[in-house]
């Protein structure tokens, strides 16, 4: 009888100590994933409380170029569009695919309101980093138009020669008509 017990508790201290392996396994692939959650988790609240202060930024910026529209003012213009690209640029590149759309328009607005400023060079400058930061990305103006073969066509992007084929470019219907005219008159 004696050795019978024997073998049934080497039996049962093995199968112990078997267990006890599994369960150490299972504590350090759980500690793991937990540490994974966490950084999850970290990552995810700096990236909504870096949207929530370049949404900030961006409600000043809409409240300049408000200011500029009722003023018609030049300067508060560029400021507005300044303080758009202080935003964007304040955002860092790890949250540089969030909110695509939403920056995008924010990003517009900055380049017209450099147009409309009058400050033609930050306003390339700034379509330019546009296509270069949203690339293959485009905006469409209510009438279906595209942002930026509007803003090409309007900062003297295209070629004067492709504007003999307007109906080519996607902008608006009185930009076409505006583009042709500049075209017979300068060289006629």
């Amino acid at each position: 009888m004696t050795k019978l017990n024997t073998s049934s508790l080497t039996s049962k201290a093995i199968l112990f100590a078997g267990a006890v392996t599994v369960l150490a396994a299972c504590q350090t692939t759980t500690q793991e994933a937990s540490n994974e959650g966490i950084d999850y988790r970290q990552a995810r609240f700096e990236e909504v409380a870096a949207m929530r202060d370049y949404r900030d930024c961006i409600a000043e910026a809409l409240t300049l170029d408000q200011q500029a529209r009722t003023n018609k003012s030049a300067g508060q213009y560029i400021a507005s569009a300044k303080m758009v690209q202080t935003c964007e640029s304040g955002l860092g590149p790890n949250v540089a695919g969030i909110a695509v759309e939403e920056r995008m328009r924010a990003y517009g607005l900055s380049i017209q309101n450099y147009l409309k400023g009058g400050d033609i060079a930050a306003a390339q400058k700034s379509l330019d980093n546009f296509t270069t930061a949203f690339p293959g990305k485009d905006l469409y103006y209510a009438d279906g138009s595209s942002f930026t073969e509007t803003m090409s066509a309007l900062l003297n992007r295209e070629e004067a020669s492709s504007f003999g084929q307007f109906s080519m470019l996607n902008v608006s219907k009185d930009l076409k008509q505006e583009m042709r005219r500049k075209t017979y008159w300068s060289t006629n």
